[in-house]
């Protein structure tokens, strides 16, 4: 009867990954046994892609509203969130960023690529 339940703790423990607490440093991650503050088994993946950013206008799906569409921007979701905020200022409107897609609300292709030109990306027009 103990054996049982014993079994069963065992094999509970050894689902946690082994050391879970640690006196020096606190809460470790089971993954990589590393403090957690100091985890890197979390860490984002670095955005991928030929270094293009290319810009486009659509209209698909919106109703018939107007969006400039910016993709391919190689930069991390904080960092992307940041120039997504700059360009709908420096357009003077709104919209979102999303999947790693900064969608600036209006037709503003030209605008947004001088703008990201200026500040240093590979810019490329796609579609009509």
């Amino acid at each position: 009867m103990g054996t049982i339940s014993d079994k069963r703790r065992a094999s509970g423990l050894a689902a946690l990954g082994g050391l879970v607490y640690s006196t020096d440093s606190g809460r470790m991650c089971p993954l990589c046994r590393q403090p957690v503050a100091q985890c890197t088994c979390k860490a984002p993946a670095p955005p991928k892609g030929d270094g293009v950013v290319r810009v486009q206008r659509e209209s698909k799906g919106r109703g018939g509203k107007t969006v400039t569409v910016v993709k391919g921007v190689l930069l991390e979701a904080d960092a992307l969130a940041d120039l997504g905020k700059q360009l709908k200022a420096a357009c003077g409107t709104g919209g979102t960023v999303k999947d790693g897609v900064v969608e600036v609300q209006g037709d503003h292709v030209e605008r947004v690529m001088q703008w990201l030109q200026a500040k240093g990306h590979t810019v490329k027009r796609v579609g009509g």
